[in-house]
């Protein structure tokens, strides 16, 4: 049995980004370890859970009925609700990586962890498999190879949150949630990713970002692979992502 490791922070992932994942992943046999901070049981952003807040945009900016039925059952088991801690964390023990998103400011503890960092550098340099979806690529972005002294992306092909997104998001719902939308005011999550590559090319946006995929229409969704190393845009791209991952990760 293969065994992925999913870090996310103590609050505020995205729960369509962590639960379809291990979801599909889990129904396809293979073992998901999560890690928070502290080790302690993490919490999803709820405003993606209810749609607190987002008006009449509730039904087009939350999480989706099988995303949020998906995040419920999996915050029930074990494997959920006994993490590990960030600092329990060795590449050896698993044979891939998968860097969920979530925009609530609290994830900060996540995209900024030089434990993480170092961590993503380890898979990277193993030449195992490594998934990221929205702002965790930003975490693969921000992870530093010694070696090079540069991000561990820098020659990879990779899409990520586009600013187009993240602006449009934030447009809509600025009068009511304020910069929620804005992990970062200032710097855009595609701004970011970019800059961290060798050719600014090498950011692919894929087609417009309207529907979003699932089971049934998975090219709907919009994926980059790269070697070992697989990225997607925001929830919309999920499903894609992870069927893509899984056979990544079984084909190593």
């Amino acid at each position: 049995m293969k065994t992925v490791l999913i870090p996310i922070p103590s609050y505020g992932c995205d729960p369509t980004e962590v639960a379809i994942p291990w979801k599909i992943l889990s129904e396809n046999n293979i073992e998901i370890v999560f890690a928070t901070p502290t080790g302690k049981k993490a919490q999803a952003d709820e405003i993606m859970l209810s749609g607190k807040g987002l008006g009449i945009l509730k039904s087009a900016l939350k999480a989706r009925k099988d995303a949020v039925a998906a995040y419920y059952e999996m915050e029930k088991t074990d494997t959920f609700c006994n993490p590990i801690s960030y600092d329990n964390i060795k590449e050896s023990n698993f044979d891939a990586l998968f860097l969920p998103g979530g925009h609530d400011k609290r994830v900060k503890e996540y995209l900024e962890s030089k434990i993480l960092q170092n961590a993503v550098v380890d898979f990277f340099t193993a030449n195992k498999s490594v998934g990221a979806i929205c702002h965790g690529v930003v975490l693969a972005a921000r992870s530093i190879n010694p070696n090079t002294n540069k991000s561990v992306i820098y020659n990879y092909k990779t899409t990520a949150l586009l600013k187009s997104q993240e602006m449009l998001a934030y447009n809509l719902t600025k009068y009511k949630l304020k910069d929620y939308y804005l992990t970062y005011p200032g710097l855009t999550v595609e701004d970011e990713v970019t800059s961290s590559l060798s050719d600014s090319s090498n950011f692919q946006k894929g087609p417009s970002p309207v529907l979003r995929d699932n089971k049934k229409h998975l090219r709907r969704g919009f994926i980059v692979v790269d070697r070992n190393y697989i990225s997607a845009r925001w929830p919309g791209d999920v499903y894609s992502i992870s069927y893509a991952f899984i056979k990544m990760i079984q084909d190593t």
